[in-house]
């Protein structure tokens, strides 16, 4: 059966200790890396760097992809596109002055790019220049902290993203960040969700064992396919 979702997992809840070993089960289930980059001032958080980027980058095949939780995401494109990522994508409320100029500058080092939506940022937000996406990550918890409670009125968003991609044949991907589980594919994949970011509830809390999480894992994820 050919699947309708791919899967990033989130970087910031993986066992650092045993990152090399992590990233050789990573490199052949998954379908991206998804790396958190906070600044301390947008989110009250800070985690992972384009140093870890560069890092991990000769140790896996996977593209990354970057979130940018930061209050200036121009100062961080150029460090993160040298790096090694493949999307580089910030909040659109941190670029709505700017957002073409971020969009070319991202452009400007052939990376994709991406735009990350708060909860209560609506689509409309980025209309005028949504046709210029590869992908929209739709936040269904507040950004900052992992183990949130997941948020129900974003599957409308969801929808609403679907709805405009066929209705425009738009080329975006539909992402979804913030307790993605067993308690939530089944809704998220009806929604229209394409990639599913899975950090401690959906897969590392699974099982010590991270090959054994994976299976548990994807298990969930095809049975709650099968019901949408």
């Amino acid at each position: 059966m050919t699947m309708s979702y791919m899967i990033s997992p989130s970087l910031m809840c993986m066992n650092l200790i045993e990152i090399k070993s992590q990233l050789e089960v990573f490199d052949s289930r998954a379908d991206f890396l998804h790396i958190d980059i906070m600044d301390g001032h947008y989110v009250k958080n800070i985690t992972l760097s384009p140093f870890f980027i560069e890092q991990i980058r000769p140790y896996t095949s996977l593209k990354i992809d970057v979130h940018l939780m930061v209050e200036e995401p121009s100062d961080f494109i150029d460090a993160v596109a040298k790096s090694g990522a493949d999307y580089i994508c910030p909040h659109a409320e941190t670029i709505n002055r700017d957002a073409f100029r971020i969009i070319n500058q991202i452009r400007k080092h052939n990376k994709k790019v991406g735009i990350v939506l708060n909860p209560a940022t609506p689509v409309d937000y980025i209309k005028h220049y949504i046709h210029l996406l590869d992908k929209i990550t739709v936040m269904t918890v507040d950004p900052g902290y992992a183990g949130q409670p997941f948020i129900p009125e974003m599957l409308n968003k969801i929808q609403e993203l679907a709805q405009l991609k066929k209705e425009k044949n738009y080329s975006y991907l539909i992402e979804v960040d913030g307790s993605c589980n067993k308690n939530t594919y089944q809704d998220l994949l009806e929604a229209g969700a394409e990639v599913l970011i899975v950090g401690s509830s959906g897969l590392f809390n699974l099982d010590p064992e991270l090959t054994v999480a994976w299976d548990k894992m994807t298990a969930d994820i095809r049975q709650a396919e099968k019901a949408a």
